[in-house]
């Protein structure tokens, strides 16, 4: 046995045996903690959710640290390929069902914050209150303007499903497009960069974005809306313009999405989860509230209700080359976010019973833009001649196969991507207007054009489908 496969086998001892008692201990320690301070539940309760916290944390860090070595053991075989595709599939999952539960409860928080009834009936300690039916039954929600008298004993806080959605998206970043940086994440006819920096420029970035997005928040721009939007509005495509000059346009998407997710997460870690301790803490000890606290952890919540749609429609895109696949993406990106950002305004504003007739149907016009701004031309290239089969085929066997294979050859994709595979000329005429959109159209295909398709073989490729695509 080599010394550093004995080290492999040490450290999977050592890091499934504190994972097993971690577990334990996630069972056993709420009963511990009832049996030592019966005398004060409620710190009972604040000890153990906290201990919890760290188990479970450190369970995260043991599973993390698990898959780490598991790559470290398969990393170069076929079983690599195999690893993280199904570390996609599973933290692709996680993060969708923790986007889901995040940005569900900003839809409704947001939603009862509008739709409060605020003059009938409404008692002075309130901000407003609610009457709604779902599921079967009737329920009553009211808002205190400050705190109420007795802070009750299980407050229900919103904040995991925010941390669980970051932790799992960055997790999911690394899986994709760090992993396999070189493949994913660089294109060197964009920026001709390293790895490593094509990694610290991305997450740095979203540090930055952070700084700046605080600092404007903290500054006189957050008392005019309208200005504070359109210099938001300035500063995400600012952004988006840097990342889709640094990275390969899918992921400068990607990034993009996350560096908005990371806002908003932050907006929850700094501002709105503080806020909302320090109005807890006190209400408990009977000291003045600075009202300000809610004001502000409000208005962070608004900001991310407005970053929602935006972030949705990036987390699709990477399906959807028409859009990061044209000449501007950038230009792309800034006019989806603005069109989304209006939809978002127009629902919030119907919530209030604020009618307004022209922000729907020009947010719809700014998204039909982007339709219309990216459409390909209708006849860039003349066909003078018939194109045969065997042209094409000669390209795609040159350009293709290389990943789009039964045994592909390519260093990264070791199995055909999507299952799409060239090796006979039926496979390729099925697949022909996929081709067309990838290859021709949207120009996306190959991967950051890895193997160098010329506009001639791209044009060739064209004019056999528009000729209809004969196999003879």
């Amino acid at each position: 046995m080599s010394i550093s496969t004995f080290v492999i086998i040490v450290l999977y001892v050592i890091e499934f045996s504190v994972l097993i008692t971690l577990g334990y201990m996630s069972y056993r320690m709420p009963k511990i903690l009832k049996g030592e301070n019966q005398k004060n539940p409620e710190a009972d309760e604040d000890i153990r959710n906290t201990s919890q916290n760290y188990i479970y944390a450190g369970m995260l860090l043991m599973i993390v640290a698990i898959l780490f070595n598991t790559y470290i053991v398969v990393e170069g075989t076929p079983l690599e390929a195999h690893l993280m595709e199904w570390l996609n599939i599973v933290i692709r999952l996680m993060h969708i069902t923790f986007g889901i539960a995040w940005i569900g409860a900003s839809f409704y928080f947001v939603f009862l914050e509008n739709a409060l009834n605020r003059t009938e009936d409404v008692r002075d300690e309130l901000a407003g209150n609610l009457w709604a039916v779902h599921g079967g039954g009737f329920y009553y929600l009211e808002k205190y303007k400050v705190a109420p008298k007795v802070i009750p004993k299980h407050l229900h806080w919103f904040k995991y499903e925010a941390y669980f959605t970051w932790l799992s998206g960055f997790c999911l970043l690394f899986v994709v497009y760090y992993f396999n940086a070189s493949a994913f994440l660089i294109d060197k006819n964009v920026l001709d960069i390293r790895p490593w920096q094509g990694i610290l420029i991305g997450v740095g970035s979203f540090a930055v974005a952070w700084l700046i997005y605080d600092r404007m928040c903290k500054s006189s721009l957050i008392k005019n809306q309208l200005v504070f939007a359109l210099v938001g509005f300035a500063f995400l495509t600012l952004f988006a313009f840097l990342y889709c000059h640094v990275f390969s346009a899918r992921a400068a998407y990607i990034h993009f999405g996350a560096m908005i997710g990371s806002l908003m997460v932050a907006n929850v870690f700094f501002v709105i989860i503080p806020g909302q301790k320090e109005m807890v803490r006190c209400a408990k000890m009977g000291i003045p509230l600075d009202p300000t606290l809610g004001k502000k952890a409000l208005a962070r919540s608004l900001h991310n209700n407005y970053f929602t749609l935006p972030v949705l429609f990036v987390m699709v895109s990477n399906h959807f080359p028409s859009t990061f696949g044209y000449e501007y993406p950038w230009l792309i990106l800034a006019i989806i976010s603005l069109g989304a950002a209006g939809v978002k305004h127009y629902l919030n504003l119907k919530e209030q019973k604020h009618l307004n007739v022209w922000i729907l149907p020009v947010s719809v016009v700014i998204l039909l833009a982007a339709c219309f701004i990216s459409a390909p031309s209708t006849n860039p290239y003349e066909c003078k001649k018939e194109v045969t089969f065997i042209e094409v085929n000669e390209i795609i066997q040159k350009r293709c196969v290389q990943c789009h294979s039964a045994t592909p050859t390519d260093d990264v994709n070791t199995v055909a991507p999507n299952g799409v595979k060239y090796d006979t000329p039926k496979e390729i005429y099925d697949k022909r207007d996929l081709i067309m959109q990838r290859v021709v159209v949207t120009k996306t295909m190959p991967q950051n054009n890895k193997t160098e398709m010329t506009e001639e073989e791209r044009n060739l490729i064209r004019c056999w489908i528009e000729q209809g695509a004969s196999l003879k």
